[in-house]
């Protein structure tokens, strides 16, 4: 049996792509041929902004024709805040950002079904929990699906944030951290199977610990994890800016294996903005955290979110903005247009933004944006970059190094090692040089 999964959004969603994937492959099913028909399809959804939520739709739709007679799965945020939608787009099974293990089995359960199936078609599975009632971290396979260089392990579920736009924490409920010496054991397991970095991630991993109550946090399994697995290097997910603090940085640095490479939820550059998003920072504090972040972890690679077209954001907030994240100077960011989620406090807050504006605000972003990633490279310029390789084609190897720039060298037999790269020259946004 074949299946097919497109996943939308965030390393979590792609954890739990590959944790699906691990358990249909235990199961005997086989990956589909790009271009070939599945007898499964699964769409693993996002609903972080409506745009997300118009691609999963688009997702549903295109794979559901393109595949007459699969079994079509429905999983992720998405889908867990519209549950029904998904059952009117023709999906057979619905489930939400909970319980994979129960998602395999129905679809298994279905494919056995239809292999045998008579006149009457089975009606759609919808089991979508409600996220707030969990108890317990979900502890799925960790590790890829598609090669043995890099590894992701999911640590903490759930955000109690509520910031003002953002519908994820209904879509995912309370934080729920994966227990510290289970995280341990799963990166060894990771280590000893080959893996050379690992991916510490999960929706809101600063949360991490906050359900033990016992004082246990981030920086605790960060610990745990390089001493249970020294030859990873630990590459950290999104972090709020809050948690960075002089002894968080000194703990991270002590751990010796941390890549210089940090990505920092800021949303806005402008404090009366990060005010009504329900931030917990102001500017000043944000740019505090680069400032320790470089301290510690010399040149680092800094990276961030940023929301435009706030509702009520006018022109000089905006000028605010470009001018605060010049002032960071970070080597890529990720720019998004404000989008409207049903269900938050901003969809209800007046001074709703055009679209043409939003569009404008975020190509000024943009070219801010790119300035800056430009600057970042070429002053890599002349460094020694460890570079963990995952490519090959025509005698041209690419990696990422540990500041998260993508470097590229001529050579052969690189894949899943670790090389220091003395770098040349730019390319294309890529770094170009040879091995040392």
């Amino acid at each position: 049996m074949k299946y097919s999964i497109t996943t939308l959004g965030c390393k979590v969603n792609q954890y739990e792509t590959q944790a699906i994937e691990t358990m249909l492959q235990e199961r005997g099913y086989n990956p589909a041929q790009e271009d070939g028909s599945a007898d499964v399809v699964i769409i693993n959804t996002c609903a972080v902004t409506a745009e997300s939520g118009r691609k999963s739709r688009q997702a549903i739709r295109r794979l559901k024709s393109r595949n007459p007679g699969a079994v079509v799965a429905v999983c992720g945020c998405f889908s867990q805040v519209s549950p029904q939608e998904m059952v009117e787009l023709g999906a057979d099974i619905v489930f939400g950002s909970g319980d994979r293990k129960k998602l395999v089995e129905e679809i298994h359960r279905l494919v056995k079904e239809r292999k045998n199936r008579t006149s009457t078609e089975p009606a759609p599975v919808c089991s979508v929990d409600n996220p707030f009632k969990r108890q317990g971290f979900e502890k799925l396979p960790a590790g890829s699906v598609s090669g043995r260089t890099r590894a992701m392990l999911k640590i903490q579920d759930g955000c109690d944030n509520f910031c003002t736009y953002c519908v994820i924490p209904y879509a995912r409920g309370r934080v729920l951290s994966l227990p510290l010496e289970e995280a341990a054991a799963q990166a060894a397991a990771l280590e000893s199977e080959g893996y050379r970095e690992l991916v510490i991630t999960g929706i809101e991993i600063a949360s991490y610990g906050k359900d033990f109550r016992n004082g246990v946090g981030l920086a605790d399994v960060v610990k745990a994890i390089a001493r249970a697995a020294p030859g990873l290097r630990l590459r950290l997910g999104s972090l709020e800016p809050t948690i960075i603090t002089r002894e968080f940085c000194r703990r991270l640095a002590a751990a010796g294996k941390v890549c210089r490479h940090f990505h920092l939820s800021l949303q806005s550059g402008c404090d009366e903005i990060l005010r009504r998003m329900g931030r917990k920072y102001d500017t000043a504090r944000f740019f505090k955290a680069t400032e320790l972040l470089r301290e510690y972890f010399p040149r680092c690679g800094l990276t961030a979110d940023l929301i435009v077209g706030f509702p009520g954001e006018t022109e000089e907030q905006h000028a605010s903005t470009l001018e605060f994240i010049q002032k960071c100077s970070f080597s890529s960011m990720h720019i998004f247009p404000y989008s409207v989620r049903p269900g938050t406090k901003a969809a209800k807050m007046e001074g709703r933004l055009s679209r043409v504006v939003k569009t404008k605000r975020a190509a000024q972003a943009q070219a801010v944006a790119d300035a800056m990633e430009i600057a970042f490279l070429e002053s890599c310029i002349g460094d020694t970059l460890p570079v963990l390789f995952e490519t090959e084609a025509e005698g041209i190897c690419i990696g990422h190094a540990d500041n998260y720039c993508q470097v590229s060298v001529p050579g052969r037999d690189l894949r899943g090692l670790v090389k220091n790269v003395k770098i040349e020259g730019l390319k294309d946004k890529i770094l170009v040089g040879y091995t040392v």
